[in-house]
């Protein structure tokens, strides 16, 4: 596989595909090549080349979708096909920047909203800024955001 700052994301997912074809990964193809249609839509969409911020969005919302389906299909007695739906996520998991631990993520916060002196719910949108700011998509939105909540509605 590419390393991920050699190439632009769609050259890195073409040669990902050639290699499944290659090495005869059929799961792992048809996850690539779902994910390839999906850059190729978002640059038609954009009018421009998906940069490394929207392959990165591309590559979340694809793994949601498929933590969900695996979900649904497990409420649904379906387990083999929940377990097909999590090994694609674990395909598209790759994609991601390596993500920061929740301990740093905690100490950073804790650390700005010492720092910029707040407190409060009310604070939520301006330390969730700054965080994105600094860690931008090596971090989880959904991770912070309850690392957020919990510092803030400790004070």
């Amino acid at each position: 596989m590419s390393t991920p700052q050699e190439k632009n994301p769609q050259d890195r997912v073409q040669q990902d595909v050639k290699d499944a074809m290659k090495s005869g990964d059929k799961s792992r193809l048809a996850t690539l090549r779902m994910l390839l249609n999906e850059i190729k839509n978002e640059r038609i969409r954009a009018g421009d080349d998906v940069d490394e911020e929207r392959f990165v969005a591309l590559v979340r919302k694809g793994i949601k979708q498929r933590q969900d389906a695996a979900s649904q299909f497990r409420d649904g007695g379906r387990e083999e096909r929940a377990a097909q739906e999590e090994t694609e996520a674990e395909v598209l998991e790759v994609y991601l920047p390596a993500q920061v631990g929740e301990d740093e993520l905690r100490a950073a916060v804790e650390g700005y909203v010492a720092e910029a002196g707040l407190s409060g719910m009310q604070a939520m949108g301006a330390v969730m800024k700054e965080m994105m700011s600094r860690f931008g998509a090596s971090a989880d939105g959904r991770t912070l955001s309850g690392i957020v909540r919990d510092v803030l509605s400790s004070d």
